[in-house]
């Protein structure tokens, strides 16, 4: 054994690795230490700068086999290894995001002093998850659709809905567009012209009045498009509370109107 070369438990003390991972990766194509006449593995120099890349890279999230990639300098360019390891991360993020507002939305049930036995608080936690994934879907709908413009408008808008809309309640909200979606069903084959489905348009402008006193024109115009779109929305689109034969109808009912 050379002066620079180091027995397995020497690396184990250096780098804080087992020596399981040291022959795990090894296994892997991740490090290839030498060995003595006797069989035994000694880590050089080049070795321990490697280790110490993967420790890194690991650190930083990068599963093994990119790791390897970025090792080795070969596959992907590093450029995409990066990209894709945002792209992991964002997600990972997006997951662990998800289960917090789910803990969030528990939480404030037992502020509000709801006594929670074992059932209860996991039904609480699954319509926490249902609420988080309906926002995360309406997210991935809107951003499909919706302008850079139309963006940066809907967020300005929610920070004055707060001030202009104080009691705005989106649960009670959404709670009435699937009633007036519902009774729009059930008049689907009426004249558009006629009292009934007159009073239905009247009834949908009514709701749209919140969103109508904040909008930009560039939020009509690209939530117009995107519910113009509905059919072609997908099979993990959120409830707006009424179906696109529902929209085609009231959009009949206004030009009869006119």
């Amino acid at each position: 054994m050379t002066n620079e070369s180091l027995p397995i438990n020497d690396v184990v003390r250096r780098t804080g690795l087992s020596a399981r991972a040291l022959r795990f990766y090894e296994a892997r194509g991740l490090v290839s230490p030498g060995r003595t006449s006797s069989g035994r593995r000694v880590f050089g120099p080049a070795d321990l700068e490697r280790l110490h890349r993967l420790i890194i890279l690991k650190q930083a999230g990068f599963s093994l086999s990119a790791i390897g990639a970025i090792l080795d300098g070969g596959g992907a360019s590093l450029r995409q290894v990066v990209e894709m390891q945002i792209a992991a991360l964002g997600a990972q993020r997006e997951r662990i995001g998800s289960a917090q507002n789910s803990l969030r939305h528990t939480l404030s049930r037992i502020d509000e002093g709801e006594r929670l036995d074992a059932a209860t608080f996991c039904s609480l936690i699954e319509q926490g998850t249902r609420i988080v994934t309906e926002q995360t879907n309406w997210k991935e709908l809107t951003d499909r659709y919706l302008s850079e413009d139309a963006k940066s408008d809907f967020a300005a808008a929610d920070t004055r809905r707060h001030t202009a809309l104080p009691d705005f309640d989106q649960a009670e909200y959404s709670s009435k567009w699937e009633e007036l979606g519902g009774k729009i069903e059930a008049a689907l084959g009426s004249d558009p012209a006629g009292e009934d489905a007159q009073a239905l348009l009247t009834e949908w402008e009514e709701l749209l009045a919140p969103f109508l006193s904040l909008a930009t024109p560039a939020m009509t115009r690209d939530v117009q498009s995107m519910y113009a779109d509905m059919p072609n929305w997908g099979d993990d689109a959120p409830n707006p509370g009424f179906s696109p034969e529902a929209w085609r109808f009231i959009e009949r009912v206004k030009a009869a109107r006119t």
